[in-house]
């Protein structure tokens, strides 16, 4: 199973666990996720950026404070802009959170629903499909030099036939190896692919 197709599967148990959204910050570096999923409500999303409140969300103080597992209303960190209780109002009042990986390459991920709290079973479950995914999405630390070289034409402007031609290579081969560059950093297209490798620092 392909990186990719092993992602989607992971989201749509989540799905099922956490039917009022959930917000997956993968790899954290320099205080930005590497990879980002997020199924919230777009009104939340909106409000929540436009208060920056992810500079003082006490659910990303906790993650990055703890590693492990705990439901929202057991985090036991300050949250003095009501954060969480406005998510409650819009529609998710029960949460959890689940945190793992090195400080320097943290995953921290919230989880919500509007019926009641998570169990304990599904607690240990959201744990388990965040390390999953941060395992699964942990960023390469090279690529082939075919892969770099192909990569930096099409990132300096060159088609595909121009940078074939300088490469001494077929249009078919430069396109093989765009797609292996993209498989490899777990990206849907060639822009995407060349933004990631360029964040890895791998360019």
């Amino acid at each position: 199973m392909s990186p990719r197709n092993a992602i989607e599967v992971e989201l749509d148990k989540l799905k099922e666990l956490a039917p009022a959204g959930y917000l997956l910050a993968l790899h954290i570096r320099f205080a930005a996720p590497l990879v980002k999923f997020q199924t919230y409500r777009q009104d939340w999303i909106d409000h929540y950026t436009a208060q920056a409140y992810q500079l003082r969300d006490p659910m990303v103080a906790w993650g990055f404070t703890e590693e492990g597992a705990t439901r929202w209303s057991t985090l036991g960190v300050p949250d003095p802009f009501g954060i969480l209780k406005e998510a409650a109002e819009y529609g998710m009042p029960y949460g959890a959170c689940v945190a793992c990986g090195p400080i320097a390459s943290r995953s921290i991920c919230g989880f919500a629903r509007a019926d009641r709290e998570f169990t304990d079973d599904e607690i240990a479950e959201l744990q388990e499909i965040v390390r999953r995914l941060h395992a699964i999405t942990e960023p390469p630390e090279s690529l082939t030099q075919a892969q770099k070289d192909a990569l930096r034409l099409i990132a300096a402007g060159d088609r595909h036939a121009a940078a074939a031609a300088k490469l001494g290579i077929s249009e078919s081969a430069l396109k093989a190896r765009l797609s292996s560059a993209r498989q490899r950093l777990m990206a849907r297209t060639t822009a995407e692919a060349l933004q990631r490798a360029q964040e890895y620092r791998l360019l």
